[in-house]
């Protein structure tokens, strides 16, 4: 023990990495050990810690957070000693990578106790090659030239250039996107850029993307340790401080990937709440993101330790008490039935409006689809309104009426909803069910889908699915397809027999629009207004 501390009072030079005496004592201590020694030691030359491991390994505790920002790296540089002429291992080069340090380096140690070879690795900047990192070649032990710190700051000062570059275009967080799935890749890719699109929508500058098929989906760890290095090289490499995955992620595989990288990792779920959050603006609307996210929460709220546990108490409440986690989970709870409550009362005035029409005889339409199909584009051209519309996922989310009107001195309530999207998060569909009231009152349903899309016959068929499982199958509905200005000649017969009874329009043009009309008014039954 004497001799270990010792090791942890030395100052270990930056040229080099260590001194000759220096290196003979962690070689012969390491040897009459029969285990391998570490040190963890900062850009200062001072020790962090000494670590002690076993003959074939060492195991690196948790490392406090330092240095957070993108472009550096820990400023801390691992040396230990192996009691074999092998150099690093790939283990090595492994910590390195997920504990960002500033190299990792290795010093082999004979039967005798003396030092004979010694190898560095250390991390790169983005590159040609891709190269995640550089393996020096073995060197006789007393022959190291290398500057550590001169090595460190040369790749930070890239790093940050890459960053700095990025800042330039905007101060919008990074991502890398992941998808891990049994599906086909191209499939995979398709998901990919939906996912690259949602993320665009969350104001998140995308800077790699990573695609793994598997056969089945681990239910904790998500990746292996191979592709967990390659998406935190990516990640590295182009100063993402997000990691987002396509599809839901339960708590155990969130549990795990938090115990292998610093980034903050999010699924698809989280992504689009958070770009609920961001578009909600009336009551409602706040109050239905909340109670869906707060129902995303509750199963996935995990005790640290016990260190945190909140002993309630007080007459009643003695004994070992309520944790801190089962504390949280009952206010989430609580929070969630408060939300119910009031989101009960905003539904009665709903229904209040909703007769109000009817008794004014007033039919109501509403605009449904995938998200980004152009719904509010058409609602202001079929009624000269300003509906905020943008080339965004979910670029509407708090459901707006406007009164049509017909030559015929008809008119109607035309509805603009929130957008769907494939695997709707369940939260969501429950959350947002006063919304969707709109639709259950609906004497027409007018889908619009975007005829320019890539993956059009999947998402009507997303949209069709959503709309049985509301069990709204049997209203009546037109099919319209948008954007028609944008699609090829070439595949403008195709379409049209894919889906001979589909309205073609260009809700931006005003191509289709009095036909549409024409159509609507014919749909739909007008009664006489009650008193």
């Amino acid at each position: 023990m004497k001799a270990l501390t010792r090791l942890g009072q030395r100052r270990y030079p930056v040229l080099g990495g260590y001194t000759i005496e220096q290196a003979r004592e962690l070689a012969a201590l390491s040897r009459s050990l029969g285990r391998q020694v570490g040190l963890t030691i900062d850009r200062q030359g001072k020790v962090d810690m000494v670590i002690v491991g076993d003959p074939a390994s060492i195991l690196i505790p948790e490392l406090p957070r330092r240095r957070g920002a993108a472009e550096r790296l820990r400023g801390i540089r691992l040396m230990h000693t192996h009691l074999s002429p092998d150099g690093l291992s790939q283990e090595d080069l492994m910590d390195m990578l997920f504990l960002r340090l500033d190299s990792v380096s290795v010093l082999t140690v004979n039967d005798y106790g003396d030092p004979v070879s010694f190898q560095s690795a250390h991390l790169l900047p983005p590159n040609a090659d891709s190269q995640p990192y550089r393996v020096h070649p073995l060197t006789a032990w007393d022959r190291v030239q290398h500057d550590f710190n001169a090595e460190v700051e040369s790749i930070e000062e890239e790093l940050g250039r890459v960053l700095s570059e990025a800042s330039e275009a905007g101060d919008n967080p990074r991502a890398v996107l992941v998808s891990v799935s049994p599906l086909p890749r191209t499939v995979q890719e398709m998901h990919i850029e939906e996912l690259r699109e949602l993320a665009r929508s969350a104001g998140l500058v995308v800077t790699g993307t990573l695609i793994q098929r598997v056969a089945s989906i681990h239910p904790r760890h998500i990746l292996g340790k191979g592709k967990l290095a390659e998406l935190e090289v990516l990640a590295l490499q182009g100063q993402a401080s997000l990691i987002i995955f396509d599809g839901e992620l339960t708590p155990a595989q969130l549990n795990s990937l938090s115990e292998v990288t610093e980034r903050k990792v999010l699924d698809r779920t989280q992504l689009i709440l958070d770009i609920f959050a961001q578009r909600a603006t009336t009551r409602a609307g706040k109050l239905q993101v909340e109670m869906a996210q707060l129902q995303y929460t509750q199963p996935r709220l995990v005790g640290k330790n016990r260190a945190m546990d909140r002993l309630m108490g007080g007459i009643g409440g003695r004994g070992p008490g309520e944790t801190k986690l089962e504390t949280d989970r009952r206010r989430v709870r609580e929070r969630i039935a408060r939300i119910k409550k009031e989101l009960e009362g905003l539904r009665q005035q709903r229904a209040f409006t909703r007769a109000r029409r009817a008794r004014q005889g007033l039919p109501v339409a509403a605009l449904v689809g995938y998200t980004n199909a152009g719904k509010s584009t058409l609602m202001n051209a079929l009624t000269r309104s300003e509906v905020l519309a943008e080339d965004k996922l979910f670029a509407t989310l708090d459901p707006t009426t406007r009164r049509l009107r017909f030559p015929e001195e008809h008119e109607l309530v035309l509805a603009d909803t929130v957008g769907f999207i494939r695997n709707l998060p369940k939260e969501l569909k429950e959350a947002f069910r006063a919304t969707l009231e709109e639709l259950e009152a609906a004497d027409l349903l007018l889908h619009v889908a975007d005829a320019a899309h890539p993956e059009l016959d999947r998402q009507i068929a997303a949209v069709e699915g959503i709309l049985s499982d509301m069990e709204l199958s049997d209203v009546p509905r037109l099919l319209i397809l948008n954007k028609w200005d944008q699609v090829e000649e070439a595949l403008r017969d195709v379409l049209r027999e894919r889906w001979p009874e589909a309205l073609t329009i260009s809700a931006a043009t005003g191509e289709g629009l009095g036909l549409l009309s024409r159509r609507i008014e014919d749909s739909v039954r007008w009664d006489t207004p009650t008193a």
